[in-house]
Protein backbone atom coordinates (compact mmCIF):
# COMPACT_ATOMS: atom_id res chain seq x y z
CA UNK A 1 0.00 0.00 0.00
CA UNK A 2 2.98 2.14 0.96
CA UNK A 3 4.75 1.72 -2.69
CA UNK A 4 1.51 2.69 -4.44
CA UNK A 5 0.81 5.90 -2.07
CA UNK A 6 4.63 6.91 -2.92
CA UNK A 7 4.33 5.57 -6.56
CA UNK A 8 1.31 7.97 -7.23
CA UNK A 9 3.14 10.49 -5.13
CA UNK A 10 6.18 10.63 -7.22
CA UNK A 11 3.50 10.46 -10.20
CA UNK A 12 2.13 13.38 -9.76
CA UNK A 13 5.23 15.55 -8.77
CA UNK A 14 6.55 13.98 -12.37
CA UNK A 15 3.86 15.57 -14.43
CA UNK A 16 3.77 19.46 -12.18
CA UNK A 17 7.36 19.03 -13.50
CA UNK A 18 6.59 18.45 -16.57
CA UNK A 19 3.19 21.07 -16.80
CA UNK A 20 5.58 23.64 -15.05
CA UNK A 21 8.27 23.39 -17.85
CA UNK A 22 5.44 23.76 -20.65
CA UNK A 23 4.16 26.63 -19.18
CA UNK A 24 7.62 28.41 -18.99
CA UNK A 25 8.16 27.74 -22.74
CA UNK A 26 4.59 28.94 -23.71
CA UNK A 27 5.83 31.86 -21.77
CA UNK A 28 8.58 32.32 -22.83
CA UNK A 29 7.41 31.85 -26.58
CA UNK A 30 4.89 33.85 -25.97
CA UNK A 31 6.99 36.80 -24.51
CA UNK A 32 9.61 36.66 -27.71
CA UNK A 33 6.34 36.59 -29.81
CA UNK A 34 5.05 40.15 -28.27
CA UNK A 35 8.57 41.19 -28.53
CA UNK A 36 9.03 40.55 -32.24
CA UNK A 37 5.94 42.58 -32.74
CA UNK A 38 6.73 45.70 -30.93
CA UNK A 39 7.24 48.52 -33.59
CA UNK A 40 10.45 50.59 -32.64
CA UNK A 41 9.18 53.45 -35.48
CA UNK A 42 6.23 55.53 -35.79
CA UNK A 43 3.39 55.90 -39.30
CA UNK A 44 2.16 58.88 -40.24
CA UNK A 45 -0.88 59.94 -42.33
CA UNK A 46 0.01 61.66 -45.37
CA UNK A 47 -1.35 65.01 -43.18
CA UNK A 48 0.84 64.35 -40.30
CA UNK A 49 3.89 63.14 -42.37
CA UNK A 50 3.76 66.51 -44.44
CA UNK A 51 3.65 68.58 -41.49
CA UNK A 52 6.68 66.39 -40.25
CA UNK A 53 8.51 67.38 -43.37
CA UNK A 54 8.38 71.38 -42.89
CA UNK A 55 10.64 70.69 -39.74
CA UNK A 56 14.22 71.62 -40.06
CA UNK A 57 15.12 68.65 -37.94
CA UNK A 58 14.25 66.10 -40.30
CA UNK A 59 15.55 64.34 -43.10
CA UNK A 60 13.23 62.83 -45.76
CA UNK A 61 14.27 59.36 -46.85
CA UNK A 62 12.64 57.63 -49.75
CA UNK A 63 13.57 53.89 -49.41
CA UNK A 64 12.81 52.93 -53.09
CA UNK A 65 15.20 52.14 -55.78
CA UNK A 66 16.75 54.77 -58.21
CA UNK A 67 14.59 54.02 -61.00
CA UNK A 68 11.55 54.23 -59.03
CA UNK A 69 13.03 57.44 -57.44
CA UNK A 70 13.86 58.91 -61.07
CA UNK A 71 10.39 58.35 -62.05
CA UNK A 72 9.27 60.83 -59.21
CA UNK A 73 9.48 61.68 -55.29
CA UNK A 74 9.16 63.86 -52.59
CA UNK A 75 10.81 67.14 -53.25
CA UNK A 76 14.20 66.91 -50.63
CA UNK A 77 14.43 63.72 -50.28
CA UNK A 78 17.37 61.40 -49.92
CA UNK A 79 17.31 58.12 -52.35
CA UNK A 80 19.03 55.25 -50.31
CA UNK A 81 17.28 51.66 -51.74
CA UNK A 82 16.46 49.33 -48.90
CA UNK A 83 16.90 46.44 -50.70
CA UNK A 84 20.51 46.64 -51.40
CA UNK A 85 22.85 44.80 -48.89
CA UNK A 86 25.14 48.30 -47.80
CA UNK A 87 21.06 50.00 -46.59
CA UNK A 88 22.33 50.60 -43.53
CA UNK A 89 26.05 51.29 -43.76
CA UNK A 90 25.16 54.09 -46.71
CA UNK A 91 22.29 55.37 -44.17
CA UNK A 92 24.85 55.85 -41.42
CA UNK A 93 27.28 57.04 -44.07
CA UNK A 94 24.15 59.96 -45.07
CA UNK A 95 21.95 60.61 -42.67
CA UNK A 96 22.46 62.16 -39.31
CA UNK A 97 21.93 60.78 -36.02
CA UNK A 98 20.61 63.66 -33.81
CA UNK A 99 17.84 64.32 -36.63
CA UNK A 100 14.19 62.47 -37.26
CA UNK A 101 14.15 60.39 -40.39
CA UNK A 102 10.55 60.52 -42.55
CA UNK A 103 10.97 57.40 -44.77
CA UNK A 104 8.60 56.62 -47.32
CA UNK A 105 8.42 54.03 -50.31
CA UNK A 106 5.72 53.37 -52.50
CA UNK A 107 3.20 51.72 -50.80
CA UNK A 108 4.29 52.02 -47.07
CA UNK A 109 5.50 48.35 -46.88
CA UNK A 110 9.49 49.12 -47.23
CA UNK A 111 9.86 51.86 -45.81
CA UNK A 112 8.09 50.10 -42.70
CA UNK A 113 10.97 47.60 -43.25
CA UNK A 114 13.47 50.32 -43.63
CA UNK A 115 12.29 52.37 -40.42
CA UNK A 116 12.87 49.37 -38.20
CA UNK A 117 16.29 48.81 -39.11
CA UNK A 118 17.13 52.34 -39.33
CA UNK A 119 15.25 52.71 -35.32
CA UNK A 120 17.34 49.52 -34.57
CA UNK A 121 20.32 51.02 -35.47
CA UNK A 122 19.54 54.30 -32.93
CA UNK A 123 17.54 56.34 -35.73
CA UNK A 124 14.38 58.54 -34.88
CA UNK A 125 11.96 57.22 -37.81
CA UNK A 126 8.56 58.11 -38.80
CA UNK A 127 7.06 55.82 -42.06
CA UNK A 128 4.47 57.55 -44.48
CA UNK A 129 1.56 55.12 -43.95
CA UNK A 130 0.33 54.03 -47.34
CA UNK A 131 3.80 55.50 -49.30
CA UNK A 132 3.88 57.96 -52.22
CA UNK A 133 0.44 56.40 -53.65
CA UNK A 134 -1.41 57.32 -50.64
CA UNK A 135 0.38 60.93 -51.12
CA UNK A 136 -0.45 61.41 -54.57
CA UNK A 137 -3.93 60.13 -53.83
CA UNK A 138 -4.08 63.08 -51.69
CA UNK A 139 -2.99 65.18 -54.71
CA UNK A 140 0.08 65.89 -52.66
CA UNK A 141 3.16 67.41 -54.76
CA UNK A 142 5.55 65.33 -56.11
CA UNK A 143 8.82 66.25 -58.08
CA UNK A 144 11.50 64.90 -60.85
CA UNK A 145 13.89 67.19 -59.72
CA UNK A 146 17.41 65.39 -58.79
Amino acid sequence: MQSICIHNLMSKLLNFQNMKKILTCLLTVLGLASACGQKNYEDADVNEFARLMASPDVVLLDVRTAAEYAEDHLSGAVNIDQGQGDFIAKAKAMLPADKKIAVYCRSGRRSANAAQRLAAEGYQCVNLKGGIMAWKNAKMPVTTDP
